[in-house]
């Protein structure tokens, strides 16, 4: 099935598949399995080329545009770096608990969406931007406000907060069974600790001034 036929699965066959994932997860979710949950019969998904990888494709579209929309209120806050920082990571962790399912099984099938193993370099960063991109723009303007660390490459630190906030936050609720407010409240402390200044500015310090 081609990448847009994916993308056209009825919400229904969808939500089906996120139950089975839930019940089974994805070693163990075939399609007999999504056909029962959706209330069709096998042949019916077969007859139309639908396999488990589609499935799990169309949802992870779905939870890639929560996450761009989730991160969008953090983008266009004039509140101070630090205190959008925290809105990213808040936003972040709400969007891997609501498709906790679906990026375990991601996790468990491939992380490709998150990074190109092989192909061009050029390849990789484009396919990594929608996510490192906000964290990195933010890392930007908290250090032009002073109300975070200066560093030597914003992209890589950005790279490096993505992935080590959202898969930690995954295993620890999947691996570790914290709880959803366990496994944020200690990422959050963990994660800014390396990004706050020495002497932190008040996070009531001046809000970005907009362009006028």
């Amino acid at each position: 099935m081609s990448e847009s036929a994916a993308a056209a699965i009825e919400p229904a066959l969808l939500e089906a598949a996120r139950r089975t994932l839930r019940k089974h997860g994805y070693k163990n979710m075939t399609a007999e399995r999504v056909a029962l949950e959706a209330g069709i019969s096998r042949v019916t998904l077969h007859r139309r080329g639908i396999r488990r990888e589609d499935l799990l494709a169309a949802l992870t579209d779905i939870a890639v545009t929560a996450y761009r929309d989730a991160l969008w209120p953090a983008l266009v806050s004039d509140a101070t770096g630090l205190q959008r920082l925290r809105m990213a990571l808040s936003a972040l962790f709400g969007v891997a608990e609501e498709y906790l399912e679906v990026l375990i099984a991601v996790q468990a099938s491939s992380d490709a969406i998150f990074h190109e193993e092989g192909g061009s370099e050029e390849t990789a960063i484009e396919t990594r931007l929608p996510f490192v991109e906000p964290f990195e723009r933010v890392l930007r303007d908290g250090a032009a406000d002073h109300t975070l660390r200066p560093v030597a490459d914003p992209h890589e630190t950005a790279t490096v907060l993505f992935n080590a906030a959202g898969w930690t936050y995954i295993h620890l609720r999947h691996g570790h069974r914290f709880s959803a407010e366990r496994a944020r409240d200690s990422l959050v402390d963990l994660l800014l600790g390396g990004l706050i200044p020495t002497k932190p500015v008040p996070e009531r310090a001046e809000r970005r001034r907009r362009p006028q």
